[in-house]
């Protein structure tokens, strides 16, 4: 690949500037939002729980006290001010944490202790790291890239501009390109073998970074490969299978056992993380890390992480699947964005109370206080978003799609309690939620909620 010279157009990065609004927030450019500024922390190794609780004490020091584990494992610190935010940042530095910053190159938390990975991804997500370097302020601000070497850890739903996936093929690590989307949505370009895909993939982001910063990996076309490199990506393999949903609870890994529990709706308060990582800490737990889809991850013996899951259960976090919780994504809606529209989190808790009978594993929820979708940009079973002339209730599709029923705005737990009661009524045997919504279809459900949200 050609390498960037000193005169290059690309070799002077513009300068940052302190409290950017756009779209990505992270430590040295927070984000405002309607609970005032908001920092992204995104981590390259495990945190200790005497760490986490250090970053719980500065969120209650500096912030709101609330806490966010995001749909990709980072964390956020909400409710900063201008002057809060910059003193976060100097004391989140002198924590000397495994802060990872510029380009966001992810991989399961479990990565190189997950018995069921086809490889350990971070050699490779390393390599692409360090060359990318040199593009810093180069690349859009969401630019990604996922390496998956497999495993217990479900990254096939997280958005991407490069994703790798590896697979094995006669005793040998290959990698299935894709550009753009989730795995199921994104551009297939091929197979790579191991030894080619750091050079492609670094490729790849520089043609991104002379394209603009607004360039993103759907936008690349199959020209933009190198000619050398066009020689070594073979033709597409097919879609991945289906992945196998993040177990909740204690597992075993190669040499010790890992606790799943996951955060509803992404959110806590800092005071109840805080007292979850102290007892992760009295029980001998070494490490912790936050991971995709809310989630916080233990490591250490299996009865230690069984004694966690425990106490989590016990607090409200979610650790068992089945969990009607588990099946919600939602923004923080009208009390924290100034874009919310109505009172998601509350919906969500409603929902999981008196909607139970739809949430049975089949249904994505996602409640989004307005049209932009933050909480899952992707699509979703059922999808409730705020807009200007009500509630937009959308099936199998998108915030921005169009909406199978307009729903007056604060009807919308009411709305939800309909559907579950008509699950209850008109399921056939065997059948899901979601083939249940699909048979009854569009005149079926409409008249349904026309008459239950009166």
């Amino acid at each position: 690949m050609t390498a960037l010279s000193p005169t290059s157009p690309l070799a002077a990065p513009a300068a940052r500037s302190s409290f950017a609004r756009g779209a990505c927030p992270a430590l040295d450019a927070p984000m405002l939002t309607g609970d005032g500024y908001l920092t992204r922390l995104a981590f390259s190794e495990d945190l200790t729980p005497q760490q986490l609780q250090s970053l719980c004490t500065l969120s209650e020091r500096h912030g709101n006290a609330t806490v966010d584990i995001t749909a990709r494992g980072n964390l956020q610190i909400r409710g900063l001010s201008e002057i809060s935010a910059q003193a976060l940042e100097r004391d989140v530095r002198s924590l000397d944490l495994p802060l990872r910053e510029g380009l966001a190159v992810e991989w399961s938390p479990l990565a190189g202790e997950d018995p069921d990975e086809a490889t350990d991804p971070r050699p490779l997500g390393s390599a692409i790291i360090e060359g990318a370097g040199r593009l810093a302020g180069h690349l859009a601000p969401k630019m990604s890239v996922v390496i998956d070497g497999g495993g217990r850890i479900d990254l096939d739903h997280l958005l991407a501009d490069i994703r790798l996936r590896a697979f094995r093929s006669g005793g040998t690590i290959n990698w299935q390109l894709t550009l753009g989307g989730t795995a199921a949505t994104g551009r297939l370009i091929g197979q790579l073998a191991d030894a080619d895909a750091a050079g492609i993939v670094l490729a790849l982001l520089e043609r991104l970074a002379l394209l603009g910063t607004k360039a993103r990996g759907r936008d690349l076309a199959a020209g933009d490969l190198p000619a050398q490199m066009r020689m070594q990506v073979t033709a597409p393999m097919g879609r991945p299978t289906a992945s196998v949903p993040a177990p909740f609870g204690t597992f075993d890994l190669r040499t010790s056992a890992a606790a799943r529990i996951a955060v509803a709706f992404g959110q806590c308060g800092a005071e109840r993380l805080h007292a979850l990582a102290q007892e992760a800490e009295r029980l001998g737990i070494a490490r912790l890390r936050p991971a995709p889809d809310h989630a916080l991850i233990a490591f250490g013996s299996a009865p230690d992480c069984e004694a966690l899951v425990e106490h989590a259960a016990r607090q409200g976090f979610i650790t068992r699947a089945g969990d009607p919780l588990a099946e919600i994504s939602a923004c923080p809606g009208i009390r924290a964005c100034r874009s919310g529209r109505y009172a998601t989190h509350e919906t969500g808790r409603d929902a999981a109370r008196n909607a139970a009978a739809l949430l049975d594993g089949s249904v994505r929820l996602h409640l989004s206080g307005c049209e932009k979708g933050c909480a899952h940009p992707t699509r979703a079973t059922l999808t409730l978003a705020g807009a200007a002339d009500g509630t937009h209730l959308v099936f199998d599709g998108k915030t921005t799609d169009t909406p199978l029923q307009l729903l007056a705005s604060g009807s919308e737990a009411a709305a939800l309690a309909v559907l579950s009661a008509l699950m209850e009524t008109e399921r056939r045997p065997g059948e899901t939620s979601r083939d249940c919504l699909a048979h009854l279809g569009p005149a079926r459900i409409t008249a349904a909620l026309s008459e239950g949200t009166r």
